[in-house]
């Protein structure tokens, strides 16, 4: 019996030491062997990190005008395991048919989502795309819809949801699309500045990270980790909103007329090759960029992308190029018509087969012809110096626009085939080029002979750092003189002048000085030319006497192939008329040397008043004030204007903005006033009744909201201009001391 005991004590003290034995291993395993792995999966378990958002840049016009932003924007959700529990799945689903246009059997699998492995129900589904990221409107249609159905079933939840985030937004729907692009709902930039300058544009996330304990709750000792949040950099453009309402408004009239494959126009100012206006047809809505029913061909940017045989605009070269050889002698003579190039058997002919007799280089100019440019392009320059004037205005480079997907001219004539290099002059065979390049060559022409840098961005502002970036004015090159600059566009102006000759009259502005160029380019069907598809165009820029905008027009392949002079002149003619008046240039006397071009009268310089808009609804309003090209803001939540600014009669400076004061809610609306002189902002502050605080002097450059004694106070903050127009930060105390 004792000896049991004694065996029975020692298996059960050997079983404590073999356990104990095991457990020091395993420790010893976990702790030593191990000790990483678990310290990580430990650490992950405390450790938490939170992301903040950036907010992605803004972008406006040159006047302040948004562009595109970020907004509120919300999607709807389901919960199938609610819905299930509740019993309502059928009327959810008709319900938000209805709201969404999503269709019945898409929803009815999200309604009853299941998990395959469990088969019990999913608690949370999101519906894309058609309640993804959907606007404040049918939001607030979804909410009514699933509070009303808690009402009628007397529940809490019905399974129905709206999550708030952000989405981009284009306040002006399909103006100036090619220059914006737009990002997808994921927020990735697909085309145009969007893409262009994503980096700059959507920041950098920030990230917070702590340590907690098994409730989440965070330790007094917690290693805290801060990566602070690096917002994107707003953009101003180049582009003037009101000038791209001109064009797209111009473009509209001449696609549905002419029925063309495509129109492109873009509109600089010469000076500085700051892009005004941009755009082509068929176009789309970014923010509709996921609607089938938008044509794909809008979202290919012609103006930049699209190569073409030029056609007779571009004779403007060979024209520069022997002006500044002095070969070019305006009242010299040539037979019109035809000519022989040494080599080819066939004759090269004008438009007009038979000519127009024996007549001067200026009057080949204005009729366009093709004879009298061969005569000047091969055999006065020569087809080495005729390439290299088209090299030097830049036909064999890209301009360097700062939009994405800018493609290269082609012009590659055999130097063995001399009557490539005799069509070259007149802008046919061997030569591709695109509209950007062109409208380039003929802003070096209207400059005084400098090759520039076109561009759409004005100012980049960082909002972390307060440091905004200009973008200045870029010369390539000078191509040719002054002087010749200023000659080739005195001959260009009687193109357009000229009403009895001249190819470009339908261009002509009563009041301006318009030099221009036509072109019509046969296009080629196959190995044949077909005469009834044909590229229409028109270059050209105003006034001569001190350019302000340049403008290249194209429409591919209108209707009963009509020519550059007949379709696309006309389109110039329309937008440059409103965008001079409206760019506060004056009208002058206009009076060539031609004797049988027009002479005007001297005309008061062009100023607009601002319409009388009390009284009519705001929706009126707003239309009226579209279609006449102004710059406006409507303030309120009312329906009708009950007051403006500038009053009815006002004359208007250039780009000033009217504001359309509607009845007022609880809390005073207030218009974004920055980039407003003192006086404009006072006044408009004080019909909106609010206190008003100002700091500085000159125009607004920020301003702030908030309460004083119980009613809204508007503090503005002022900087002074300087010769541009541009805003100058005031120097602090520290920036004003001298260098030691």
């Amino acid at each position: 019996m004792l000896k049991r005991i004694k065996l029975r004590t020692l298996f059960i003290g050997g079983c404590i030491t073999l356990f104990f034995l095991v457990l020091v291993a395993r420790v010893f395993w976990v702790q030593v062997m191990n000790g990483e792995y678990w310290q990580e999966k430990a650490a992950k378990q405390w450790a938490h990190s939170a992301t903040i958002k950036a907010v992605r840049g803004e972008i406006e016009d040159r006047n302040g005008n948004v562009l595109a932003s970020d907004v509120p924007a919300y999607t709807v959700v389901v919960n199938p395991e609610v819905i299930a529990e509740q019993g309502i799945g059928q009327e959810v689903i008709d319900g938000l048919h209805a709201l969404l246009g999503k269709p019945v059997d898409e929803l009815k699998k999200l309604v009853e989502a299941k998990d395959e492995k469990t088969g019990k129900y999913l608690k949370n589904r999101e519906i894309r795309n058609e309640g993804w990221k959907i606007n404040k409107e049918l939001r607030d249609k979804v909410v009514a819809f699933y509070e009303e159905l808690g009402k009628k079933h007397d529940i809490r939840e019905t399974g129905v949801g709206v999550v708030t985030e952000q989405k981009r937004y284009y306040p002006k729907d399909t103006l100036a699309a090619h220059i914006l692009g737009y990002t997808d709902r994921d927020g990735k930039a697909i085309m145009g500045l969007e893409k262009y300058f994503d980096k700059q544009l959507k920041g950098t996330d920030g990230k917070l990270s702590y340590q907690s304990d098994g409730k989440g709750i965070k330790l007094p000792n917690s290693q805290d980790t801060y990566q602070p949040v690096v917002n994107g950099s707003n953009f101003k453009l180049t582009i003037d909103s009101t000038i791209q309402h001109y064009i797209e408004a111009a473009m509209q009239k001449a696609y549905d007329k002419y029925k063309p494959k495509s129109i492109s126009v873009i509109a600089a100012d010469p000076n500085t090759m700051e892009i005004l206006g941009l755009a082509n047809m068929p176009t789309f809505n970014p923010n509709e960029f996921w609607d089938p029913n938008q044509d794909a061909a809008g979202f290919y940017n012609h103006a930049i992308k699209s190569r073409y045989e030029p056609g007779s605009t571009f004779k403007i070269v060979t024209l520069a190029g022997a002006v500044e050889e002095k070969l070019f002698n305006p009242e010299d003579k040539f037979q019109s018509g035809q000519i022989y190039i040494k080599g080819y058997s066939k004759p090269l002919h004008d438009i007009n087969r038979v000519g127009w007799g024996r007549i001067s280089f200026l009057d080949g100019v204005k009729r366009s012809s093709n004879v009298a440019f061969v005569k000047l392009g091969f055999e006065m320059l020569g087809p080495e110096r005729l390439l290299q004037y088209i090299d030097d205005f830049g036909f064999n480079e890209k301009t360097g626009i700062d939009l994405p997907g800018e493609t290269i001219g082609i012009v590659n004539p055999d130097p063995n085939r001399s009557v490539e290099n005799a069509t070259l002059a007149y802008g046919h065979g061997k030569v591709l080029v695109t509209p950007i390049q062109q409208l380039t060559a003929v802003a070096a022409i209207a400059n005084g002979g400098k090759l520039m840098v076109p561009h759409v961005v004005k100012e980049i502002s960082d909002p972390n750092t307060g440091k905004k970036t200009v973008t200045q004015p870029e010369v390539v090159r000078q191509v040719i003189s002054k002087e010749s600059a200023r000659k080739t566009g005195s001959y260009l102006e009687q193109v357009v002048a000229d009403q009895v000759k001249g190819t470009g009259r339908h261009a002509y502005i009563e009041g301006y000085r318009v030099a221009g160029k036509t072109g019509t380019a046969i296009k080629v069907n196959g190995t044949d030319y077909d005469r009834n598809k044909v590229l229409s165009s028109f270059i050209g820029y105003a006034p001569v006497n001190d350019p302000k905008i340049a403008v290249i027009v194209i429409i591919d392949e209108p209707q009963d192939g009509e020519g550059g002079g007949a379709v696309a002149a006309p389109v110039f003619q329309e937008i440059v008329s409103q965008a001079l008046p409206y760019m506060g240039v004056p009208k002058a006397s206009t009076e060539t040397a031609d004797s049988t071009s027009k002479t005007v009268k001297a005309t008061a310089p062009a100023q607009r008043s601002a319409p009388d808009l009390t009284g009519k609804t705001v929706q009126e309003a707003r239309q009226l004030l579209i279609d006449q090209g102004f710059d406006f803001e409507a303030v309120g939540e009312g329906t009708t204007v009950v007051s403006q600014y500038p009053e009815k009669g006002t004359p208007l400076a250039s780009g000033q903005r009217i504001y359309l004061l509607s009845q007022q809610g609880d809390k005073p609306v207030i218009p974004d006033l920055k980039g407003q002189s003192l006086r404009d902002a006072l006044e408009v502050l004080s019909l909106l009744k609010v206190g008003i605080a100002v700091e500085g002097e000159g125009y607004v450059s920020e301003q702030a909201q908030g309460l004083k004694n119980g009613k809204t106070l508007v503090t503005l903050k002022l900087n002074p201009v300087n010769e541009y127009g541009e805003n100058i930060p005031v120097p602090t105390v520290e920036e004003e001391k001298p260098e030691e």
